[in-house]
């Protein structure tokens, strides 16, 4: 049996489709299929770094739905909290990648007009834990939204810390939307309910400044009543930090050789989490090892490191 967990990721796992360099993965080829998803990600960078964590989530009854069942037991997650769908197919999200390793979410596959599995996740019980790990991408369906909320709810009320990944995509709230586009009114609204809850709180910098106008961690905690530990990254640039009263940069580290960025962001936070215990820039540093290390390989799972690897690379760099 799976150890009680430490962290429960809830919400979406996915297929990445990777398009060739340059090119455009609806219709170039070859295209390189990666299991992906925010949290799946997460969940699976904890799990690999050795925190008991496990997966909250609803995948078709279909091929990439039992890769990730064999994928999770490889990995050794807790899955008694995973959903199956007869009806619905597990998602596709077309990934375009420049020549650089950058990667843009442009459209989804697969949807044969029924929406998705992750679309309709049922309400889930919340076991005890220190964390529940949420993106904002479930509340772009209705089921999802209400099924994420009372999850939100319920963890709260038995003293479970929520850590928010806001990872905005549009695409995901309208299939044709501009992938660079920013939230509207009414997205904005529904992710700063979580906003307002959460214990932490991980952005990149353009969402800081979409949300709170400034992309400075201490006065985004500062704008929150409940006053929450944030992160701001920036891609390349120094991520920026306000954990309780200390705050910091820590630069990026360059990995060896960049693959594809895809999953960096999941596994710094993954690292986050797994060392919280530490004091906060070392947090931060192995978080951004993790987030570097990932960088080297195609996917956001298949190249996460675990910790003897993340702290010999941190030997290295020191």
């Amino acid at each position: 049996m799976a150890p009680d967990p430490v962290v429960v990721c809830l919400g979406e796992a996915l297929i990445d489709r990777l398009g060739p360099p340059g090119g455009d993965p609806a219709v170039d080829v070859p295209v390189d299929d990666r299991l992906g998803g925010a949290p799946a990600n997460v969940a699976c960078g904890l799990a690999r770094l050795g925190t008991p964590v496990a997966f909250a989530g609803r995948l078709g009854q279909d091929a990439i739905g039992e890769a990730f069942v064999s994928l999770f037991a490889e990995r050794g997650l807790d899955t008694a909290l995973l959903q199956r769908d007869a009806e619905r197919p597990s998602r596709i999200v077309l990934v375009r990648r420049s020549r650089d390793g950058e990667r843009q979410f442009q459209g989804f596959a697969g949807d044969e007009g029924a929406g998705f599995a992750d679309q309709a996740l049922d309400p889930v019980p919340v076991p005890q834990a220190q964390w529940l790990l949420i993106g904002t991408l479930s509340l772009a369906a209705p089921c999802s939204a209400s099924a994420l909320l009372a999850a939100v709810s319920q963890a709260r009320s038995q003293g479970t810390a929520i850590a928010l990944d806001v990872n905005w995509r549009p695409t995901f709230w309208h299939a044709t939307a501009d992938p660079g586009a920013g939230p509207s009114a009414a997205a904005k609204a529904e992710i700063e309910s979580l906003l307002d809850q959460a214990a932490l709180i991980k952005l990149a910098r353009e969402e800081a400044l979409w949300f709170f106008n400034t992309d400075d961690p201490g006065a985004i905690q500062q704008a929150l009543p409940q006053r929450p530990d944030v992160v701001v990254t920036d891609g390349a640039a120094p991520v920026r930090w306000q954990l309780g009263d200390d705050s910091g940069r820590q630069s990026a580290f360059q990995p060896p050789t960049v693959v594809d960025t895809t999953g960096a962001g999941d596994a710094f936070t993954a690292g986050l989490l797994h060392r919280w215990a530490a004091p906060p820039h070392e947090r931060i540093r192995f978080a951004a090892a993790c987030g570097a290390l990932v960088c080297g390989g195609a996917g956001g799972i298949d190249p996460q490191p675990t910790q003897a690897q993340v702290e010999a690379f941190l030997g290295r760099v020191s």
